[in-house]
């Protein structure tokens, strides 16, 4: 039994695991001489290796509904602790890695179909012949900060800072930086999206020559897009937009649509007036009309490779790539913060706690806008992805894709995959036990959830290589 835990504990000092302390290592040990250690290892292994499982005890009974033959009967009793241990599902890669990984891989799959087209999802693949372009809409200036610029090699502050330096998006002048014109963007960038949205469809009908109630019998907006937020603290958004036909994806979109009608389009509603929220003025807050930031992004979309980089796949990476991500990256906490000693525990840096304290100082200010609650998003209060109904398919569909083939395997395992459902009657009884790992199965977790994720990056390597796309 020991070869387990010295195995363990060696993948363990070359992944992301902290040195363990003696406790630890003491608690790997007990975990991997326990006797039911494989089954606990299995059901780690089915969460895939997730940092904070669900724990379940409970029973699940399947009759014959004709007969009341006892088909099979399943209960948490003889398992690990009597527990069954779930996934916990968390979106975020800083709360629970392997979670956010199968969530970024669901991302992935709904916005490469709305590119690429999926016939499991009813999208054409004849999608990829609509104009489509990967836009980025970013935010306005709060003050100068510290950056690496594009031309120069040195920051306004003199220094040419590295790539991971640690000042780098704070700002140049605290005591002059609009700390609550950032919370106050962050917490409105929804509605701004919402402005843009509207005005795009403006901004089409009119180079179309048509009155804008009727481009939707010409053509139908289609997007999906997901919130990054900067170093500086300030959100945008990366968002796919694409052109269809009046009814959908199914159809074609007229002649007169191309890309660069939809480049020049973004470009005008991006920056029109409409596109634009306005705060009024409370106590010592002035008056604020937000609006995109200067820099604006707009590309097609290939759908092969040509020497560019905004590929089908390259867009779909991004965008799951980021819609596994929050505010961290600014050096804030991933979760709600009950108290101002929260920053001082977590050790947030400055320019981070300045964006949250403004969050505190605008909650009494703005009561029915919720800033308080959403200060660990530094303000923001909307979805970090999200699409237009008729992009692709949904999230949950892609779920529930897994969730009935993982069902069908059980049925396999248990002999049930040749009955009919309605012939089966399934009485269960489930309550909530807790979550979580002790800190040896913490780490043996982490090293479990490191095999899987290096086997799939081969398995896909592989694919990769066989398909000729290398």
């Amino acid at each position: 039994m020991a070869h387990r835990a010295s195995r363990a504990t060696h993948k363990a000092s070359k992944s992301t695991v902290p040195p363990l302390d003696p406790i630890t290592l003491g608690d790997i040990f007990r975990v991997a001489a326990a006797t039911d250690y494989t089954r606990w290892e299995e059901q780690i292994r089915r969460t895939g290796g997730c940092s904070d499982p669900i724990h379940l005890t409970g029973w699940t009974l399947h009759k014959d509904r004709t007969t009341g033959e006892t088909l099979h009967h399943y209960s948490t009793a003889a398992e690990p602790g009597g527990r069954l241990r779930l996934a916990c599902g968390n979106r975020r890669a800083s709360r629970c890695p392997s979670c956010a990984w199968t969530y970024a891989g669901d991302t992935y799959h709904l916005i490469r179909a709305g590119l690429a087209g999926d016939d499991r999802r009813d999208i054409p693949a004849t999608v990829r012949d609509h104009p489509r372009v990967f836009a980025t809409l970013t935010a306005p200036s709060f003050g100068p900060v510290h950056n690496r610029p594009d031309h120069t090699p040195t920051c306004r502050c003199g220094a040419t800072h590295t790539p991971d330096a640690a000042e780098l998006g704070t700002a140049l002048d605290p005591a002059t930086y609009d700390y609550a014109g950032a919370v106050l963007f962050n917490n409105h960038a929804g509605q701004l999206w919402q402005r843009f949205t509207t005005r795009l469809r403006r901004e089409l009908a009119a180079r179309a020559g048509l009155p804008r109630r009727e481009l939707a019998d010409h053509l139908r907006v289609s997007y999906g897009k997901v919130a990054e937020f900067q170093k500086r603290g300030a959100l945008h958004f990366h968002a796919v937009v694409r052109l269809d036909g009046p009814d959908g994806p199914g159809t074609p979109p007229p002649a007169w649509a191309t890309v660069a009608l939809l480049s020049d389009a973004i470009s005008a509603a991006a920056a029109h007036s409409y596109t634009s929220v306005s705060v009024p003025a409370v106590d010592d807050q002035p008056a604020r009309t937000f609006r995109w930031g200067r820099q604006l992004d707009v590309r097609p979309v290939k759908a092969f490779r040509d020497g560019s980089d905004i590929t089908e796949q390259a867009v779909a990476s991004y965008v799951a790539k980021y819609a596994t991500k929050a505010a961290e990256n600014t050096g804030t906490l991933d979760r709600r913060i009950g108290e101002l000693a929260e920053l001082d525990r977590h050790g947030v840096p400055d320019h981070a706690r300045r964006l949250i304290l403004a969050c505190r100082d605008l909650d009494g200010l703005y009561p029915d806008r919720r800033i308080w609650a959403w200060a660990h998003m530094l303000g923001f209060r909307g979805h970090f992805s999200s699409k237009s109904r008729s992009y692709s398919t949904t999230l949950g569909a892609i779920r529930q894709e897994r969730a009935d083939y993982r069902a069908a395997q059980d049925a396999a395992a248990r002999g049930l995959d040749d009955r009919e459902p309605d012939t089966v009657l399934v009485l269960s009884d489930w309550q909530y036990a807790g979550h979580g790992h002790t800190p040896g199965e913490a780490v043996l977790a982490a090293t479990i959830a490191h095999d899987l994720q290096t086997n799939r990056e081969t398995a896909r390597e592989a694919l990769r290589t066989e398909g000729g796309m290398e």
